[in-house]
């Protein structure tokens, strides 16, 4: 019997054309090499995906005001899913606001200090900061908010450290006795308008957030998706940011606010108004299964078998009997680690239509159903073929036995496309040869067989 690859599975497309079987024994079969399509398939897991699935979050502390939406319903890009009020978020901006008037009305004063020491020390906490809120932002699961998040973050840094470069070429003037007094305050006073300004930008987009609206079209689910676990905690990277930039930070990356309960809180049900929430809270999930996709975990050692264009056949837990088509779009270079301990590779598939076996169309798969997919990697049509059990091992050879007359030899020859019932033998088999398809393994070299 000839050994099966790794995971790999295979079928044959059409039967074998065998003639004159005949029967040597109770344990051995003989019959005529024919002509067959052999098709060689990799058997892999694979899971349903949705073209794409984003969950909005309340970006602050609050309640929800108004829910604008109904559960299960389609909405397109832009539409607003609802309001959160916050009196954090907007008493942040009051203060924001309410400084940078103070900065922008008050004319140069002495300044507080003088020495660098100061300055750096400023600028340490400060990059210590924007380090700790640029890893909260990295940790963010959706890409998109991890993009806005990250921008947001750098604009702030870039604000700053404009600040502080002016501040430290002041301090540096007036130090060295070249500088005028009078333009070292007006630049003291310009960096901490700079500064004012910035706070109130991050405070004005946290409060623009609490209007919640859909980055894509899809179907709405209120709240969030059902815990998966390994869920990220911001709270304690929060907690690390200075006290002003603490409420800031947490609408800005859709983390936890210091003292909200931290990021990720699970509502118990549907959101309705009323209901109270913190930085990170699920609000509403949107899924678009406008186009849906397949992701099946290809073992290391049929990997090399499976290339962008391969077809396949799908089957689902859900709808036993039915059989879905599906081509590959895409295998990942990196690898996962597979539920064997071994190593598999991601393959990507776009998945088509179903059919059930009477005929009739099969119903749309979900995301997240389980399926199995059946890759056709290779196909051999036409081809001098035998059945599996024929083939049997002669050290690193495949080889079979052939009947010259009525006495089996054993001869070597090469395997190409391996199905399951059927494999193609590209070298050293003619049609119409006979061969020994059943007990194989029991033949001797030079055994007469009737």
């Amino acid at each position: 019997m000839l050994p099966r690859r790794g995971s790999t599975a295979a079928v044959a497309v059409a039967a074998v054309l065998l003639t004159g079987c005949t029967d040597d024994g109770p344990d051995i079969g003989t019959s005529a090499v024919g002509r067959s399509t052999v098709a060689e398939v990799v058997e892999a897991p694979a899971t349903v995906q949705a073209a794409a699935t984003t969950t909005l979050t309340s970006p602050a502390a609050g309640e929800v005001a108004r829910v604008y939406v109904r559960d299960g319903q389609r909405v397109a890009a832009g539409t607003l899913i609802a309001t959160v009020d916050s009196p954090s978020a907007r008493s942040q901006l009051t203060q924001a606001r309410s400084a940078l008037a103070q900065a922008e009305s008050a004319g140069p004063t002495a300044p507080t200090y003088l020495s660098g020491g100061t300055q750096t020390r400023a600028d340490s906490t400060a990059h210590d900061a924007f380090g700790t809120a640029r890893q909260a932002a990295g940790q963010i699961p959706d890409p998109r908010l991890r993009a806005a998040a990250l921008t947001q973050v750098e604009a702030a840094e870039k604000q700053y450290a404009l600040a502080a470069a002016q501040a430290r070429s002041a301090i540096a003037a007036i130090n060295s006795g070249i500088g005028n007094l009078n333009a070292a305050l007006a630049s003291l006073s310009s960096a901490q308008r700079v500064q004012a300004r910035a706070a109130v930008q991050l405070a004005q987009q946290a409060v623009d957030a609490l209007e919640i609206k859909a980055p894509i079209g899809g179907t709405v689910q209120l709240g969030g998706l059902p815990e998966q676990g390994g869920g990220t905690d911001l709270t304690g990277v929060l907690d690390q940011l200075p006290a002003g930039l603490q409420d800031q930070a947490a609408s800005a990356l859709g983390g936890g606010a210091p003292g909200g309960g931290g990021p990720g809180v699970r509502t118990t049900g549907p959101v309705v108004s009323g209901t109270p929430v913190t930085a990170g809270t699920p609000l509403a999930t949107i899924v678009d299964v406008s186009v849906l996709s397949l992701t099946a975990e290809v073992d290391e050692t049929d990997v090399f078998l499976v290339k962008p264009g391969v077809r396949a056949v799908v089957e689902l837990d859900a709808v036993p009997g039915a059989q879905y088509g599906a081509v590959v779009k895409a295998v990942d270079l990196s690898p996962t680690a597979a539920q064997s301990g071994g190593v598999s590779y991601r393959v990507r598939l776009a998945l088509g239509r179903g059919t059930l076996p009477d005929g009739e169309p099969a119903p749309t798969p979900r995301p997240g159903m389980s399926a199995v997919a059946d890759l056709r990697v290779r196909t051999a049509t036409d081809a001098v073929s035998v059945p599996s059990s024929a083939v049997v091992r002669d050290g690193d050879r495949d080889a079979v036995w052939v009947l010259d007359g009525q006495v089996a030899r054993r001869r070597l020859v090469t395997v190409g496309t391996q199905g399951e019932d059927v494999v193609e033998v590209t070298e050293g088999l003619r049609v119409g040869e006979r061969v020994v398809t059943r007990g194989a393994d029991q033949v001797r070299e030079g055994q007469e067989l009737s």
